[in-house]
């Protein structure tokens, strides 16, 4: 009855407040406060509930929270800088509300490489310099609307002096979020300062040691997609466990083989017990079934056409053993070396792989993982706005 009656009068929500409000202070104040003040405040905070209790009219509610007004104020201690109190306690219920929600129900993470290409993209880039032409000309605004929506930012370096690159480049931090990229050309070190560049900045420059540059020159140029930021679900797994053709994510601790700090995105491909081939037309064999793209989360994977040297290496092959891994020029396959190799998986254990199997350091090379190193699942794709934005649990 008291539910009906807060929901169609003021006067009663606001005595439901006040008194849940004094009982909070009492308790915060109870090693402070006298017997007597504290029974003093406490008789008329029971006379208002007893009010709410029995449908007393709204004067009646009135004078019993006025009477309880008078007590607090009279006996209660004030705190100093109240406001700055409620703002900071504020701060901290929504700083430990968020991490309870990072920790237990979804938690953001970043891909960072291409092995699950073309399903979720790590950091890819593109050389906007073209043999002799200019580099293209891009706007301020373009850049900055590529920047929010689909993650693009772009990276040029110019010539301040003739001559050719003297000293490769190299990326430290200056400040948080930004760092200062260094290299030498001709009789000078060049610097310029990037927001949130990419970790192997450096690296995908790939200056011409070979050319001589005239002050003004553009030394390199080039257009660098960030991985996709996606929601790791983390609270699935607590009432279910992983299903084959789930992407999941791991922590790589205890994992021989692997950095002990990171976690890895993967498609799980082997089952706790089960028998693990891969054949020569790169496909799974689990206990002699052989997975196709009937089979769930595998319906791209399996939609494969032959490699094309010409192409980039993003894009599904399937599955690939150690020798149809030479085939393309890599090795990445070490514990399945051909169609004949198998490999038991562990109890408790499973297996993950990458869909772009060319490009991914998985259990084709260091095995099966513990069940306990499962954090979660994709969930979703926040960031950046592109055809892969939105659900991704498959």
């Amino acid at each position: 009855m008291l539910l009906l009656r807060w929901f169609t009068s003021k006067t009663v929500r606001h005595a439901v407040d006040m008194h849940k409000h004094v009982r909070k202070l009492v308790r915060a104040q109870c090693d402070l406060l006298s017997a007597e003040a504290i029974s003093n405040v406490t008789k008329p905070a029971d006379e208002l509930k007893q009010a709410l209790a029995a449908a007393a009219k709204p004067e009646d509610l009135e004078k019993c929270m006025q009477a309880l007004e008078d007590a607090a104020n009279k006996n209660l201690r004030p705190y100093p800088d109240a406001s700055m109190r409620e703002n900071v306690e504020v701060f901290l219920v929504a700083i430990a509300v968020a991490v309870a929600i990072r920790t237990f129900v979804l938690q953001p993470f970043k891909i960072p490489t291409g092995s699950m290409q073309p399903t979720l993209y790590g950091i890819t880039h593109e050389n906007l310099l073209t043999g002799d032409e200019p580099p293209p000309s891009i706007s301020t605004f373009q850049k900055f609307r590529e920047m929010c929506f689909q993650g693009v930012s772009y990276y040029e370096l110019t010539a301040e002096v003739d001559g050719p690159v003297t000293q490769e480049a190299s990326l430290r931090s200056v400040f948080p979020m930004f760092k200062r990229l260094e290299f030498g050309l001709g009789n000078q070190r060049h610097s310029k300062i990037f927001f949130l560049p990419p970790d192997d900045l450096a690296s995908r420059l790939r200056l011409d040691y070979n050319r001589e540059y005239k002050k003004g020159d553009t030394v390199a140029y080039i257009k660098v997609r960030s991985g996709d930021h996606l929601f790791v679900d983390r609270l699935r797994y607590n009432f279910r466990r992983p299903k084959r053709g789930d992407i999941i994510v791991f922590a790589t601790k205890g994992i021989q083989g692997l950095p002990q700090d990171l976690f890895y995105i993967k498609r799980l491909t082997g089952m706790p017990e089960e028998t693990i081939q891969i054949d020569h037309t790169q496909h799974l064999v689990v206990d002699g079934w052989r997975l196709t793209a009937a089979d769930s989360g595998f319906e791209n994977v399996y939609s494969f056409l032959p490699y094309r040297p010409e192409l980039d290496n993003n894009q599904y092959l399937g599955h690939v053993n150690q020798t149809s891994a030479m085939d393309y020029g890599r090795s990445l396959a070490h514990l399945f070396p051909d169609e004949t190799a198998k490999y038991p998986v562990r109890p408790k254990h499973y297996m993950a792989m990458g869909d772009n199997t060319l490009n991914s350091l998985d259990s084709r090379d260091w095995g099966d993982l513990p069940q306990g190193n499962v954090i979660g699942c994709s969930y979703f794709v926040y960031w950046p706005i592109t055809s892969r934005f939105g659900w991704k649990s498959k």
